[in-house]
């Protein structure tokens, strides 16, 4: 009976763990996606709210590593001035995996379509839930093309 027990929590653990995960996952990409849509809208602002606003966020590409929600709002608006370098941006998630509890890696590449000259990319996020809510704390990006 006790073994009987055991696996039955075991098991409900088990579901409910996998349940948890799938709808951490469902609510990471609802926030990836409407940062897509800011994107596509030419409106950076609601783009930076998927972003941990904080001086502790990372972003890591090409020009070296920029610490904080403002200089990281500064370095895209230096890098995209106009809606023709913001263009069509499209998002392939390729992973999304637990780290620990409430926080998470996301990878994936990034397609932009654009009038100045179209331009792809891979990038990996930490995402963690703070206040309800899951936040980019750490961004690394790069270019392929």
């Amino acid at each position: 009976m006790k073994k009987l027990c055991f696996l039955l929590c075991l098991v409900s653990v088990s579901i409910f763990s996998q349940n948890s995960i799938e709808a951490d996952k469902k609510a990471i990409l609802e926030v990836l996606n409407a940062q897509e849509t800011a994107w596509n809208n030419y409106d950076i602002e609601t783009f930076m709210e998927g972003y941990w606003e904080s001086e502790e966020l990372k972003f890591y590409g090409a020009g070296g590593v920029v610490k904080g929600w403002q200089s990281t709002l500064e370095r895209y608006k230096k890098s995209y001035p106009t809606k023709a370098h913001f263009g069509n941006l499209r998002f392939v998630f390729n992973d999304v995996s637990p780290i620990n509890e409430g926080a998470y890696s996301v990878m994936g590449e990034y397609h932009l379509t654009r009038e100045v000259g179209n331009t792809n990319g891979i990038f990996m996020l930490i995402l963690k839930k703070m206040n309800g809510e899951w936040k980019v704390i750490a961004d690394t990006s790069a270019k392929v093309n």
